[in-house]
């Protein structure tokens, strides 16, 4: 790893670090973490009281790659976000706090919010 591309990780890792030591997520309103690689999204609804996943949909999952088909990463998080959003009201969730994972909110994990939140669930 490059020096330059060793300090932007670093600096990721600490703004993490400084969300998530304001940010919880309970059984009433659980996390909704968001997490990034270079090839897919992750989006997974977290209780931090338990330390429980009560919901997780990938990029990598069958039913999100036949939706997107030759759609871009982008359009891959959209569809993310509502799914994410679909799981969490089947279990009965309707609030829930937003953990961007020390990424800037832009891009990708914009695209997963604004979906979530244009899906019905409230942050």
């Amino acid at each position: 790893m490059s020096k330059i591309a060793s300090q932007r990780y670093q600096s990721r890792i600490a703004r993490h670090a400084r969300v998530r030591s304001k940010v919880e997520g309970t059984a009433a309103r659980p996390r909704l973490a968001v997490r990034r690689s270079l090839k897919h999204i992750y989006a997974q609804l977290v209780d931090d009281a338990t330390g429980t996943s009560l919901a997780l949909v990938t990029s990598d999952s069958k039913e999100v790659r036949e939706k997107v088909g030759e759609g871009t990463k982008t359009d891959a998080s959209k569809i993310i976000g509502e799914l994410i959003a679909v799981k969490a009201k089947e279990k009965g969730i309707s609030t829930v706090v937003f953990d961007r994972g020390g990424n800037i909110y832009h891009g990708r994990v914009k695209a997963v919010a604004e979906a979530a939140r244009s899906a019905g669930l409230e942050f």
